[in-house]
């Protein structure tokens, strides 16, 4: 069984604009396998591609949010910085991108312990103020996110039938 999308709702997702394009996709991906969160469960059911599609909205929506602290504090860390989330960046053509996640990958793995341990809200928030070499990530994450998810939404859709079967009305 393949993903489905109606051809309508790609159309408007696509005329609105890339974010929701993709968020269209990454929608039917979610329904087809019945949840909202990117867990092991869900991925045993996804191909490597519609895993990092997933991932890349994950990770472009917590870096928006909160940068790579809450990113990290949220449990995503070892799904990007361990698992070859910046390989298929590079491999979708996303070059200079993957070269991004590596280095915060360093950055990550001299602090990701602090980060990842429970706490309360205002240890939370300190953390912005402990790991400011975080900062330049995140700025610079906002400063490229456009051009990024534009790539991401141009690979997309050069590769369409890879992540979906487009169904017809």
């Amino acid at each position: 069984m393949k993903i489905k999308l109606n051809d309508s709702a790609l159309a408007a997702a696509a005329a609105e604009d890339m974010d929701a394009f993709i968020q269209v996709v990454v929608d039917a991906i979610k329904a087809y396998v019945g949840s909202d969160e990117l867990t092991q469960e869900a991925m045993q059911g996804l191909s490597p591609d519609h895993i990092t599609l997933w991932g890349y909205v994950i990770l472009r929506d917590e870096l928006c949010d909160g940068g790579f602290i809450q990113l990290i504090h949220n449990g995503y860390g070892p799904f990007f910085f361990l698992n070859p989330f910046a390989k298929a960046m590079r491999l979708w053509g996303l070059k200079d991108f993957s070269k991004f996640i590596y280095r915060a990958r360093e950055v990550y793995d001299m602090h990701h312990e602090a980060i990842e341990r429970d706490m309360d809200y205002d240890e939370f928030m300190a953390l912005y103020e402990q790991y400011p070499e975080f900062e330049d990530l995140d700025d610079e994450f906002i400063c490229q996110e456009e051009k990024v998810t534009g790539q991401v939404a141009a690979y997309l859709d050069d590769h369409l039938l890879d992540f979906v079967d487009i169904v017809k009305e």
